[in-house]
């Protein structure tokens, strides 16, 4: 019975379309099959299964004509024949009263739908004949409908999360998040011989980079740090010897939310010993290439790569969008003898240049209100930038334009991968340019030929610095490190005027015989985003945050009362809070 079993999935490609068809993910659905109390799935009955007693369990989708239940699980759906016998009369009042949404399980036999009332879904060749039913949970009446074609507000679906991840894109997001994320692990563990190691989330803060949660301890005045990433840790492996480590990290930011972005978020982590720039790119190729969605076209590797001086160049910003052209161009030489004054002074300036972005067709498809847009949101360009980041700005929105008016610009089915190589190590600080900020941040080593710089004109060195841009987001970045205690804090100490003692603990462990070592982090939620077209990373997690950062769902974060928070020997400016909420 197995056996037949088991074939008959195997003839139809169980368990769905996009599935990877394979005799361990057969053999391991027909083993939870076997452990729940429903014979089969309802997206995947077939014309071969005509003739057999099945039980289904899922969800009332709707009813129609008072003649069929349509009923889903997150394999698809089935249609549920309700018998019209005197005998069963009971059986269809029962499903005929029942809400959409209503947990069921459903006895019966499959057959084939009458000629001329076949449809397009996966099942649509075969109905289950009901001869019994148990009604296993009554739905209250929703906020919305489950379906995909119903338009909801994205607060109403981030309150009822555990509704809206109902919907089979949802559905879809979340098995192949964790499709991707089993054959990241595989590839990783079993090709390359990577050591899965989860590091702490209570750690200690950091000098630079984004702004971290801080929890308190029950010790007055010592606060714990939730990680931006595992950073310190993974060199710490490297430092133990571990050689090649890897984890699916929880990583944490308090700062604003954007549509790409979360207070926590995921990151395949990775670092490896005795490596080079070429060595982690080539790892990342192979890991994306075979974790790749077989639904989708085969990635093509090797990545193209160009450097951070180019891409600035030609695009304006350090994460191009390769899908279309539309480059940066030099006209200087045009207006050598121009007379127009603004164009004179701007070539007078050292260095000065006149750059420009060319528009196919660009009379053609843009009207006067485009003009007018362009020309509205100049200012939020800020025109003290220099000229490139802002036409690499404008770039991008007259591609949004050409597509409003109906212009094919960028193919939302394709998926161009780029290495952006060669950043500068430090950047100046923006409230104050003459102190210097980490580009990347300050564990990055220098390129081996700028490296004597380092001690000399540092606002000269590029780093071993590496981002992987996917469709003109950065889905990935990483570096070799230092891996030599004086170098390392010679940039703390010297150029970040950040006070070493902070990384004391890691300024020991190398100068306890460090091997060279370097690494990357993928953004997973990111990735997995684009890679099913979502406009946020919202739609690939399972419980995310707000815009705002808040749980809209369980109300977090709450309140705390005073005497909860006297173990912590905190204090609250209470009524200000009060006020505020008012």
């Amino acid at each position: 019975m197995l056996l037949v079993g088991w074939n008959k999935r195997v003839q139809r490609g169980y368990p769905g379309p996009g599935w990877k068809n394979t005799t361990q993910q057969i053999i391991m659905s027909m083993l939870n099959i076997d452990l729940s109390f429903r014979s089969h799935t309802c997206g995947e009955l077939r014309p071969a299964d005509v003739g057999e007693e099945v039980t289904l369990c899922g969800w009332v989708q709707y009813l129609r004509q008072d003649l069929f239940v349509i009923m889903r699980d997150f394999s698809g759906l089935a249609q549920i024949l309700i018998p019209q016998d005197e005998d069963k009369m009971n059986l269809k009042t029962a499903l005929c009263d029942l809400p959409p949404e209503s947990v069921i399980r459903v006895k019966g036999t499959v057959r084939l739908r009458p000629d001329g009332q076949e449809n397009k879904m996966p099942t649509g060749e075969i109905e289950v004949l009901a001869e019994s039913v148990e009604i296993l949970n009554v739905c209250r009446k929703l906020p919305f409908e489950i379906k995909d074609f119903v338009k909801k507000s994205e607060s109403l679906r981030m309150q009822y999360r555990y509704l809206d991840l109902r919907s089979s894109q949802m559905q879809y997001n979340l098995r192949l998040r964790s499709q991707l994320v089993m054959k990241m692990r595989e590839y990783l563990c079993n090709v390359h011989g990577f050591v899965d190691v989860e590091t702490p989330t209570l750690f200690k803060r950091t000098p630079g980079g984004a702004k971290e949660f801080v929890v308190p301890s029950r010790e007055p005045g010592r606060f714990y740090s939730l990680p931006q990433s595992p950073q310190q840790f993974k060199q710490l492996l490297m430092v133990a010897g571990i050689d090649r480590y890897f984890q699916l990290a929880r990583c944490y930011r308090d700062e604003g939310s954007k549509p790409d972005r979360q207070p926590e978020f995921t990151q395949v982590d990775i670092e490896m010993s005795f490596v080079d720039q070429a060595g982690i790119r080539g790892l990342i190729e192979g890991l994306v290439q075979y974790s790749w969605p077989v639904e989708k076209d085969p990635v093509s590797t090797p990545f193209p790569c160009i450097t951070y001086e180019k891409a600035m160049k030609d695009y304006g910003v350090d994460k191009p969008d390769t899908r279309f052209a539309m480059k940066l161009m030099d006209i200087s030489e045009t207006f050598h003898n121009t007379e127009i004054e603004f164009l004179k002074d701007a070539l007078n300036q050292p260095g000065g240049c006149i750059q420009a972005i060319c528009i196919p067709d660009g009379a053609k498809h843009l009207k006067g209100k485009d003009h007018e847009s362009l020309n509205f949101h100049a200012p939020d360009f800020h025109y003290f930038l220099p000229q490139r980041p802002l036409l690499g700005k404008l770039r991008l929105q007259c591609a949004e334009l050409l597509e409003d008016s109906g212009v094919a610009v960028r193919d939302p089915s394709a998926f161009h991968f780029l290495w952006v190589v060669d950043f500068p190590l430090f950047l100046p600080k923006e409230e104050d340019p003459d102190q210097l900020e980490s580009a990347h941040h300050p564990f990055t080593a220098p390129l081996p030929e700028d490296a004597h710089l380092l001690y000399s004109l540092p606002h000269k060195v590029r780093g071993q610095h590496y981002d992987l841009v996917l469709n003109g987001c950065e889905i990935g970045g990483g570096s070799i490190r230092i891996h030599k205690a004086s170098d390392q804090q010679h940039v703390l100490e010297t150029i970040l005027k950040e006070d070493p003692s902070l990384l004391s603990h890691l300024l020991e462990a190398l100068d306890s015989g460090a091997p060279p070592h370097g690494g990357i982090a993928l953004g997973l939620d990111r990735f997995l985003s684009i890679i099913v077209g979502a406009p946020s990373i919202r739609d690939v997690i399972a419980f995310p945050k707000s815009f705002r950062g808040h749980d809209l769902m369980s109300h977090a974060p709450d309140f705390v009362s005073e005497d909860e928070l006297k173990s912590y020997h905190i204090a609250v400016n209470w009524p200000y809070i009060k006020a505020h909420i008012c």
